[in-house]
């Protein structure tokens, strides 16, 4: 009875840990926006991004605001979009994409993480031509008809659609993804997510003892509080 509730308990906490991670990524880039275009959503393309992707990880309304409330203080700290590059162990590349108010601390700590870890931070665009920046729009199958609206996210800029039990993925270019956020907005159309990620242009396969060396370097960047994500191109 004891080891089941263990398990139970673990696995509760590993979900609290992605949700609080998922919020506080999510409350940088409500900061980064309302710094870059103002506190009113209407007028601020990259906020009303920020607040949607926000119903889409269920954070409450009332921290939405607070964080909205927050970045809209003189006092509140500047946020650096920062991506670092380096290599995990076995050679996989890897794309680091922070978020931070101290950039001499994080750099510091990413090279720390790679190093005590098996891998090697690079210099950059060490990696970066390893990968492509595109849109990505992951959807509720039940919110998105694509037999009704498939023709028009092509033309809306949709290079790519793909279909899975759980969620409906729209890939486009990066420079067609303002224009496929504005086609979603007139429609009525509300993405779980809508972001720009780094795609790589080929996969790598590892043995599994290997893929855990790799995962060990990867976890342990992703759980750094400057991380908003970790890029890879494992299989």
């Amino acid at each position: 009875m004891g080891r089941i509730f263990e398990k139970r308990k673990h696995k509760m906490f590993a979900r609290f840990d992605r949700m609080a991670k998922a919020f506080t990524r999510i409350g940088k880039d409500i900061a980064i926006a309302v710094k870059a275009g103002g506190p009113n959503p209407d007028n601020n393309p990259r906020l009303r991004l920020a607040i949607q992707n926000a119903k889409g990880v269920n954070m409450p309304k009332d921290r939405v605001e607070a964080a909205i409330k927050r970045a809209s203080s003189k006092e509140e700290k500047d946020f650096q979009e920062v991506i670092y590059e380096g290599y995990a162990p076995h050679g996989v590349p890897v794309l680091v994409e922070c978020a931070t108010d101290n950039p001499t601390r994080t750099v510091a700590n990413i090279r720390l993480h790679f190093s005590k870890n098996g891998g090697n931070m690079g210099n950059s665009g060490s990696v970066a031509f390893l990968f492509e920046r595109k849109g990505v729009f992951k959807f509720d199958p039940s919110k998105l008809d694509l037999d009704q609206y498939e023709l028009d996210l092509i033309d809306a800029g949709a290079e790519d659609i793909q279909r899975e039990d759980e969620e409906i993925i729209v890939y486009t270019k990066f420079t067609e993804f303002g224009q496929m956020q504005k086609f979603l907005e007139s429609k009525g159309l509300a993405a779980k997510s809508s972001e720009l990620q780094y795609i790589p242009t080929t996969t790598k396969e590892l043995a599994e003892e290997e893929l855990d060396e790799v995962m060990e370097c990867i976890t342990a960047l992703e759980e750094d509080e400057d991380v908003q994500n970790v890029y890879h191109n494992l299989a």
